[in-house]
């Protein structure tokens, strides 16, 4: 009952671009118009008349289910495969032994490849605390875990900004 299309079709039109949680609000409160809605991909349907509170805890039904995480087991780019399950590490088809620290790290900066983490963020994440800001503890380890995945050159450093993950998802 749109103005350029009906709902169904504007339903099937988001489906086909995008995961956005989608609540028809409708005149059509026929089971038969329910069921259609929720089967093109509506996550939920609400006819009309109704309460707003009832609409409020739909709405935040919706949202909590589309915040739900997928859980990643690995993290793949060329040349390099993370499996968080196992927490292995293979570079070039070789297994690297990581430290404990030295893995979180990479699982750190793969899991958000090119943004940068300053030092101290990346001492906040790893360790849970305040960083020094004279500390080289994260340059160390920087170091260290680059030369464990050579001859892979995707841990960048920015001058006086911190470190990115330059690697190439697979």
């Amino acid at each position: 009952m749109l103005p350029e299309m009906d709902g169904f079709a504007l339903c099937r039109e988001i489906r086909r671009e995008s995961d956005v949680p989608v609540i028809m609000l409708t005149a059509r409160g026929d089971v038969m118009d329910r069921v259609v809605g929720l089967e093109i991909g509506a996550d939920d349907y609400l006819p009309k008349p109704f309460e707003p509170r009832e609409l409020l805890a739909r709405v935040q039904t919706v949202l909590r289910r589309a915040r739900s995480p997928v859980v990643k087991t690995r993290l793949s780019f060329d040349g390099l495969v993370i499996d968080l399950e196992r927490r292995q590490v293979r570079c070039m088809d070789r297994l690297v032994e990581l430290t404990g620290t030295e893995f979180d790290l990479l699982v750190l900066l793969a899991s958000e490849p090119q943004k940068v983490f300053s030092r101290d963020d990346i001492l906040n994440r790893l360790r849970g605390i305040d960083a020094e800001l004279q500390t080289r503890a994260v340059d160390i380890l920087v170091s260290r875990l680059r030369r464990k995945i050579e001859p892979l050159d995707c841990i960048k450093t920015l001058r006086n900004a911190g470190y990115a993950f330059a690697g190439a998802r697979v």
